[in-house]
């Protein structure tokens, strides 16, 4: 077989060794890459559609001749993209392969036994040594080219017939494996590269590696300039991101450029996903010195992100838009990234249900922990979480059924993908409490508290007097965040807070946040319509989150209430420069509590770094100056203990920035970033062999000049090549013969020199090192500035409860709101001429608006029941009170001309008419679950608020079930009540607590209809709205008004407005029977009952 080969002459023997050569060197670099045996190589042409086209050259009646010409010239194309140089003896090659027959030989070494290939390949050479008879070979190539056609139809049919090859691995890849694999016939397998033993590619190996290990994450693979995709998950970053994915090898791929990494992985992280950052751990210059320099680049996980965990400095935009198209791709943060860890356990023998939650902010550092009773309806484990309204939930695989369905309602409520709630389930035995316990044990004895200063030194003990609900809670928390490398926040004591004390803050439960509006309005679920959209005119985004929480957690401390009412009154008072000075400062600041967050996880850039450290040290230097100011020209304790306190407490920013070089910070160059190299002895030294090895090389330049006989010869850096040596191409005659060319024009040739690609292999080398060394420096740097996290972040909150008081000022200055009277010991609400605060601020004429008084008094007047026509301003009215109630004890001033709050410790809130389906209940079942919830909570301080409780069910049951709740709220709770109804018997409750209750309406104006010569036809009356509170009750409710102004048919209108007086006369006939027969009951006297009896006959 190999006879002919050697029988050739010796030019063209090294002609052959040259292709041979060439050849191995593919295959070697083919089987590193453990390169299928079914896909190209490297600039080869597809096989795969080698039999469509050869199947087209038989037909037609194509000559045997031609054919076989044909097939030269297709071998000869083949042979060229290969890079082979076919031999001259060579002439005749088999249609069917696809390099030389010099080549054919040599790749007999290469195939693997049993394929296909192989097999055609041994005939061809046995067809090529009986080269006597050249019409014989001839016909029998021809024969030969035929049998193949019929041999590649049958593996095409075979193809179709038979479904993707199975490959038996340890885990399971079939939902990342191409959708349509290339077959071999029945009695062919796919056989494994003969060198890695693998139908994989050595990157393919490596994906699968990690992905075995992280199965529920979107994967993104650095290679070289671009983040590559695989199998399922490039599949859905194709749907996600709007990019392209085709099949490459056994997977699908997908990729992005690697400076548009943090937009894509936000985009993925918005809509739900779990997305890792997969990065290569080796440089190519210390590669390539190494031991393994032919091997694959080493890739290791370096990142992981979810909604509630975007902390890094591959998803941080900060300082990377450099336009605003590449701004309005980013998909931005919601106001609170919070992740929520929620357990709950059931004691049988008293039918509780205990429920633990811990909520972390990991991006600003918040950590809170709750433990509560809750009820059947889990409201209070509802009105958490819309309060808080967290991006992520972790939960255990065994929650119940009840509570699993209420929190995937609340995850799903959002009609957009990003808005919804991330629902992360774990392993139900993390959260047994010796499980957790131990976690918790673990992290806190292994953790080293003296990085954080002495005042963590009580956090062992604090986790110790916590509620075992909560430690099972905290135990997955720890371990979850490990995951992302951000459980260091945990170790914040001052952080760790109570989510919920009845001590400090009023209770507003879910059914109050919704139906008040307080966060979100009901109609789109956006801020715009809320409370907190009247009252934020925060400048920075932490001002921002303090406000809110602000809102939704009013004060009950009557001292910590009038302390910001006299902070925004001075501001709204007070002459001194030294507030808009102040006012100014906080203008346009990042975001410096996340910023900071991120610099003590270690994550953060250097141009995110020098930016918080700069501006923390420009707001110490400027509130420094004023300091004098504050002192002689403020007096709200408030305002001068946040002012004098906060540039002591900015002080260490200024240390550590002047440390830092700012056009090096500014431009990410770790390697020039510190001035000062002293205290970073490891980058001096490399630095110092860097400048060694440069002298080198430029004390070479002598010995280059005496080469070339050109004294004033020097270096030249064409396209980053530096230390080129510059040569005319009519003097190359004087180069050595072992310098390297580097590249050429067609004046000059550029050289290397040998002494120059060592020192410069060496110099890349050190440089890499040196990137490297600096990396480790600057995270030892990072480390030391977080022992000053907790101080900076203290001034930093002084500067949000500024930001705050400054918003409160505005809105009480824009809307000419008045400083309501908060008292601690009685029980009322008085408000003169109030009005709804957002109503007012979107119609945006404030005398639109009409005011109204309100009187309650928990010793006189507690109870108003208010009755009037549809849409006459009810549950607009009883919305004004509780907000201008909420705004009172926030410390705002409120939308009145005079108002006087006693404190409320909760407001409770049940209106609307919606049935749950989700969770089996009606119309009428959601109405008594809310009110039985409101029973069991409210007390005598509390504010309670009822629309139409009742309407649910028929007229007789919905006025008993009205009348007994209203009257056990006035008798037996005692609390403050507004009750509308459309029922005229629970007025009557006015004559039984003539002292406690009172009846009002709201008033309009009756237009009587045109009277019509036809008895019979009745046209409704016509209702002019007044929207004023008024004294007593009114009769009818005008329901038909409120048709008409739904544009219902006239003729509905009239037949329904007969009907509706025939009822009416109906129901009054027989009250005025139920009123005689009471009076006949009365009568004692006999001659009274004769005359009331001749009159009534």
């Amino acid at each position: 077989m190999h006879t002919s080969v050697k029988s050739t002459p010796a030019s063209k023997s090294s002609k052959k060794s040259s292709t041979q050569t060439t050849i191995s060197k593919f295959f070697t670099s083919a089987s590193d890459k453990s390169q299928p045996i079914d896909q190209p190589g490297i600039k080869c042409k597809d096989r795969r559609h080698e039999g469509r086209g050869k199947k087209r050259l038989s037909d037609g009646g194509m000559s045997a001749e031609k054919r076989l010409k044909l097939s030269h010239i297709v071998e000869e194309e083949r042979d060229e993209d290969c890079m082979v140089t076919p031999s001259p003896l060579d002439k005749m090659v088999s249609s069917r392969a696809s390099v030389s027959h010099a080549t054919l030989a040599r790749l007999k070494d290469f195939s693997c036994p049993g394929s296909s290939e192989s097999q055609v390949s041994n005939q061809v050479v046995k067809m090529e040594m009986e080269p006597s008879d050249p019409g014989k070979a001839e016909s029998s190539a021809t024969q030969h080219h035929n049998a193949i056609m019929k041999n590649s139809s049958f593996e095409s049919e075979e193809e179709v017939k038979a479904g993707p090859i199975k490959i038996k691995q340890e885990f399971s890849f079939s939902q990342f494996a191409k959708n349509t694999v290339i077959k071999k016939s029945s009695d062919e397998h796919a056989v494994p590269n003969r060198r890695t033993k693998s139908i994989y590619t050595p990157l393919e190996e490596q994906y699968m590696e990690i992905k075995k290990q992280h199965a529920d994450t979107v994967l993104c693979v650095e290679c070289g300039y671009k983040y590559r995709f695989f199998g399922e998950d490039a599949e859905i970053a194709a749907k996600e991101l709007n990019i392209t994915c085709h099949l490459d090898h056994n997977f699908m791929t997908a990729s992005i450029p690697t400076h548009r990494l943090f937009v894509h992985v936000r985009r993925l992280v918005s809509q739900g996903y779990k997305v890792g950052v997969v990065k290569q751990t080796e440089t190519t210059a210390i590669k390539a010195s190494g031991t393994n320099k032919s091997s694959l680049f080493t890739r290791q996980l370096h990142a992981l992100y979810t909604k509630s965990t975007l902390v890094g400095e591959d998803v941080n935009p900060l300082l990377k838009l450099g336009d605003l198209e590449q701004a309005e791709d980013v998909v931005q943060d919601s106001g609170n990234n919070y992740l929520m860890c929620v357990s709950e356990s059931f004691d049988k023998q008293s039918k509780e249900l205990t429920v633990g939650m811990v909520v972390v902010q990991p991006s600003i550092g918040d950590v809170m922990v709750d433990c509560f009773k809750d009820n059947v309806s889990h409201s209070e484990l509802e009105s958490r979480v819309l309060r808080i309204q967290p991006v992520e939930i972790l939960v255990p695989s065994d929650l119940s059924e009840t509570t699993e369905r209420l929190l995937r309602n609340i995850a799903l409520s959002s009609v957009q993908a990003d808005d919804r709630i991330r629902i992360e389930k774990r392993e139900s035995s993390m959260f047994e409490y010796p499980t957790a316990m131990r976690f918790i044990k673990d992290f806190y004895r292994d953790t080293p508290h003296s990085t954080v200063g002495n005042q963590e030194k009580g956090y062992y003990s604090l986790c110790m007097g916590l509620e075992s609900p909560i430690i099972c809670c905290l135990g997955p928390v720890i371990q979850y965040l490990t995951e992302f490398k951000l459980e260091k926040i945990l170790l914040c004591s001052s952080s760790f807070k109570r989510l919920s004390s009845d001590a400090d803050h009023m209770q507003l439960n879910a059914a109050t946040m919704k139906n008040l509006e307080i966060l979100c309005n009901q109609t789109t679920g956006s801020v715009k319509g809320s409370l907190l959209w009247v009252l934020d005119h925060t400048q920075t985004p932490f001002g921002k989150r303090l406000l809110r929480k602000w809102v939704s957690q009013p004060l009950m401390s009557v001292i910590d209430i009038q302390a910001r009412q006299e902070a925004v009154a001075e501001i709204l008072s007070s002459e001194s420069s030294v507030l808009p000075s102040l006012q100014s400062l906080l203008t346009r600041l990042p975001d410096l509590e996340r910023g900071l967050c991120s610099i003590y996880h270690k994550k953060c850039s250097t141009q995110e770094f020098y930016l918080i450290t700069s501006t923390l040290s420009r707001l110490s230097a400027e509130l420094q100056a004023l300091i004098p100011a504050i002192q002689s020209q403020l007096s709200s304790a408030l305002l001068k203990n946040l002012l004098l306190d906060t540039p002591q407490l900015l002080s260490p920013a200024h240390n550590f920035l002047k440390v830092l070089d700012e056009k090096a910070a500014k431009t990410g160059n770790k390697t020039e970033m510190f001035v000062d190299l002293t205290d970073f002895p490891v980058i001096r030294n490399r630095k110092e062999e860097i400048q060694s090895v440069l002298s080198d090389i430029m004390e070479h330049r002598r010995e280059v000049r005496l080469v070339l006989k050109n004294p004033s010869l020097d270096y030249t850096t064409v396209s980053g090549q530096q230390f080129l040596i510059e040569v005319k191409n009519s003097m190359s005659s004087i180069v050595p013969a072992d310098w390297v060319k580097i590249n050429s024009t067609k004046v000059v040739g550029r050289y290397h020199s040998p002494f120059i690609v060592e020192k410069h292999r060496r110099l890349q080398q050190l440089r890499e090192q040196l990137v490297i060394d600096c990396n480790h420096e600057w995270i030892n740097f990072l480390q030391l500035f977080g022992d000053h996290y907790y101080i900076l972040r203290k001034a930093v909150c002084h500067l949000a409860t500024m930001d705050c008081l400054f918003s409160l000022a505005q809105v009480a200055k824009e809307n000419n709101y008045c400083r309501p009277e908060v008292l601690e010991e009685k029980s009322q609400i008085l408000i003169m001429a109030g009005k709804h605060p957002v109503i007012t601020s979107l119609m945006g004429d404030q005398d639109q608006y009409v005011p109204n008084d309100t009187h309650l008094q928990g010793n006189g007047k507690r109870a108003m029941i208010i009755t009037g026509p549809n849409m006459g301003g009810k549950s607009s009215y009883i919305r004004q009170v509780a907000l201008v109630t909420i705004m009172a004890q926030l410390g705002s001033f409120v939308p009145a001309r005079e108002a006087s709050v006693g404190i409320v410790d909760g407001i409770y809130v049940r209106m609307g008419a919606s049935d749950n389906i989700s969770r089996g209940r009606s119309t009428f079942m959601e109405e008594l679950v809310e009110a039985s919830d409101i029973l069991a909570r409210a007390t005598s301080r509390s504010l309670v608020i009822l629309d139409e409780l009742g309407r649910g069910t028929s007229t007789h049951d919905g006025i008993a079930i009205a009348y007994a709740t209203l009257e056990s709220f006035i008798r037996d709770v005692k609390c403050l009540t507004l009750f509308v109804t459309h029922y005229p018997p629970l007025c009557e409750l006015e004559h039984l607590y003539p002292q406690h209750v009172g009846n009002y309406h709201m008033a309009f104006l009756l237009n009587e209809p045109e009277s019509t010569s036809d008895e019979e036809e009745v046209q409704p009356e016509f209702i002019t709205f007044l929207y004023q509170l008024t004294e007593g009750a009114a009769a009818r409710s005008y329901g038909l008004n409120v048709a008409r102004l739904a544009e219902i048919p006239e003729s509905i209108l009239r037949t329904a407005a007969f009907k509706s007086k025939e009822l009416e006369a109906l129901v009054n006939s027989r009250r005025k029977m139920v009123r005689l027969l009471s009076d006949t009951w009365s009568i004692t006297n006999k001659e009274t009952l004769l005359d009331w009896r001749n009159c009534s006959l």
